[in-house]
C-alpha cells in the first residue's frame, strides 16, 4: 500500500516540477488519465490473449504501452514526444482515426477517448519519467484488484481538491450504500447517466458478481447490462479505464451530454431496470438543453433536470437511488411540480438525510433518495445520518466510512420509528409536497447556514430589537 502511495506522489512532484507543458492540476490529471488507459486496457488485451484463442487487441502493435513504453531504458526525450505528438503518424494522430474491423466497437471506444484529450507534456525525459513510474503498477497479477481502489480514491480526491468541489467524486461509502440498498441483479439494467468515474457502475458491477454471477453465461449477461453516460472528458476516460479494469470487455460506457436526450424519444427500448446517479447539481447546462423537456418542468438547474429524465428511462417496476441536495427536495414552482410527479409516479420509500460536510470540500446538505416507479408514494422513511461521536464534520483526512452505515442497514427491512428514524405520510407534507422534513427527535438542529439565511435571521433580529426599544420608549414617554 504504501509503494502505491509512493508511486501516486512520484508522478504528481515529476508533473508539478516540469518546467513547461502541464499548469495546473487539470491537465495533469488530464495527461494521467490517458495514461493509465493505455496502459491498462494494454494489461487486459494481454490477459484476453492468453485466455481467448485468436484475441487480437485494436491498438497496433508498435502503439501497444508494452511496445514503447514498458522498457525502462526506451525511447525519451524529443523521440518520445514525436512518437507522441507527431501530427500524422504520431501516437494521437493514429488513436484518433482509429479502425479495427475485427472489433469495432472496442476501437470506437478508443477514438472517442483520445478525440477528447491531449498530450500537455513537453519533456520527453520528464515524460519517461512518469512512465517508469506508472509500470511500477501491475494490474493482471495483483492479488486483490482493488489496490487500483487506492489509486482512484488519490486520483478522485485531487479532482475534487482541485476545485470541482465533488463533481466528479461521491464517496465510496455512498456509492456502496446506495448499490447494496437498490439490490442489483444478474439480468437487470442498470444505468447512470450522469456517470462521473464510473463510482456507482463498478459498484454495481462488484454486487452483482457477488452475488449472482455464476458461469460463464451469467458473465456475458453481465457485460451487456452495464451502461454509462458522461460528457467531461477527463471524467469519461477515467471512468471507461475504471469499467475495463472491473472487467468489461467493451463498457457500454458513452461520451453524451445526459440532458440532451430527448424526453419524448424514451421508450420501453431505451428503460432500465435500476438507476444509481449522482447528478450535478449547481451547475449550468448547454443553451436550450431545457426544451428537451415538458413546459411545465423545464428550468437551468442539472439536478432537477436529471430528476425528471430519470422518472422516464426507469422501467415500471424500475429501482432508483440518487443523491439529491436540500434544493431539490424544497421550493416551489417547477420544483413543486417535479416532486409531484415524483410522488405520483413512484413509491419514494426512503430518504436519508446526510450531514453538510459529507461530500468535503463541498459543505451542501444533501440526501439519497429510494424509490420503486410503478405506484404512487403513501408514505415516505426517513433516516437521519449521524457523524461518529465525537466527530464534527467529516474532512480529507476523517471522510464517511461503510461502517457507519451498520444501524441504518440493520432497519432496512425491519423498519421501526427511534431516534433517527421516522415516518411522514405524503396526506401531511406541508404544501407544495415539500420533503424537506427534519427529524422530529432532534432537540438540536446541525446547520451551517447560507449567508442569505443569516441575514435574515440578522433582520428578524434586529425587528425584535427595534421592536423592544419602541415599546420601551413609549413606556418613558408616557411617564
Amino acid at each position: 500500500m504504501s509503494n502505491i502511495s509512493s508511486i501516486v506522489k512520484n508522478v504528481r512532484n515529476i508533473m508539478r516540477n516540469e518546467d513547461q507543458g502541464i499548469s495546473g492540476d487539470a491537465q495533469r490529471l488530464e495527461q494521467l488519465g490517458w495514461m493509465l488507459f493505455l496502459k491498462i486496457l494494454d494489461e487486459k488485451d494481454q490477459e484476453l490473449e492468453c485466455i481467448r484463442d485468436g484475441y487480437q487487441s485494436v491498438i497496433p502493435e508498435p502503439l501497444r504501452w508494452r511496445s514503447w513504453a514498458v522498457d525502462p531504458e526506451g525511447i525519451t526525450g524529443d523521440d518520445l514526444l514525436l512518437f507522441i505528438d507527431h501530427p500524422s503518424d504520431g501516437l494521437f494522430a493514429q488513436l484518433k482515426n482509429l479502425k479495427a474491423p475485427h472489433h469495432p466497437q472496442r476501437a470506437a471506444l478508443v477514438r472517442e477517448v483520445f478525440d477528447g484529450l491531449n498530450n500537455y507534456m513537453k519533456s520527453g525525459y520528464a515524460m519517461r519519467k512518469v512512465i517508469n513510474q506508472l509500470n511500477g503498477f501491475d494490474f493482471n497479477n495483483s492479488d486483490d484488484r482493488h489496490i487500483f481502489g487506492t489509486i482512484y480514491e488519490s486520483i478522485l480526491i485531487e479532482l475534487r481538491d482541485a476545485g470541482n468541489k465533488g463533481e466528479y467524486y461521491t464517496p465510496r461509502a455512498i456509492t456502496q450504500l446506495m448499490t447494496q440498498m437498490t439490490d442489483p441483479t444478474l439480468g437487470n439494467k442498470v444505468l447512470d447517466p450522469a456517470a462521473g468515474t464510473g463510482g456507482f457502475l463498478s459498484a454495481a458491477i462488484d454486487h452483482i458478481r457477488d452475488n449472482g454471477v455464476k458461469t460463464l453465461d451469467d458473465e456475458a449477461i453481465l457485460q451487456k447490462s452495464i451502461s454509462g453516460w458522461e460528457y467531461k472528458p477527463v471524467a469519461y476516460v477515467l471512468g471507461l479505464t475504471n469499467l475495463i479494469l472491473h472487467g468489461l470487455e467493451v463498457p457500454d460506457w458513452h461520451y453524451r451530454d445526459s440532458l440532451k436526450t430527448e424526453y419524448n424519444s424514451i421508450g420501453p427500448k431505451q428503460q432500465v431496470d435500476v438507476i444509481l446517479a449522482n447528478p450535478p447539481f449547481g451547475a449550468g447546462i448547454a443553451e436550450g438543453v431545457e426544451t428537451n423537456f415538458p413546459a411545465s418542468f423545464r428550468c437551468k438547474e442539472s439536478a432537477d433536470l436529471f430528476v425528471i429524465l430519470m422518472l422516464q428511462l426507469l422501467k415500471p417496476g424500475g429501482r432508483c437511488a440518487i443523491v439529491l441536495p436540500d434544493g431539490c427536495i424544497t421550493g416551489d414552482g417547477y420544483k413543486e411540480r417535479i416532486r409531484e410527479k415524483l410522488l405520483t409516479d413512484c413509491n419514494l420509500h426512503t430518504i436519508i438525510r446526510l450531514p453538510q460536510s459529507t461530500f468535503f470540500p463541498a459543505t451542501v446538505s444533501t440526501n439519497l433518495l429510494f424509490f420503486t416507479k410503478g405506484t404512487p408514494t403513501k408514505e415516505i422513511w426517513y433516516w437521519e445520518h449521524r457523524l461518529p461521536e465525537g466527530q464534527k464534520s467529516y474532512s480529507k483526512t476523517k471522510a464517511i466510512q461503510f461502517d457507519e452505515f451498520a444501524p441504518l442497514i440493520a432497519w432496512w427491512n425491519n423498519r421501526e420509528e427511534n431516534e433517527t428514524a421516522w415516518k411522514v405520510n405524503v396526506s401531511d407534507l406541508n404544501r407544495g409536497f415539500d420533503l424537506d422534513v427534519k427529524n422530529p427527535e432532534s432537540s438540536v438542529e446541525e446547520h451551517e447556514h447560507t449567508v442569505p439565511e443569516c441575514l435574515v435571521a440578522f433582520r428578524k433580529s434586529m425587528e425584535r430589537v427595534g421592536s423592544a426599544l419602541a415599546a420601551v420608549e413609549k413606556e418613558y414617554a408616557d411617564k
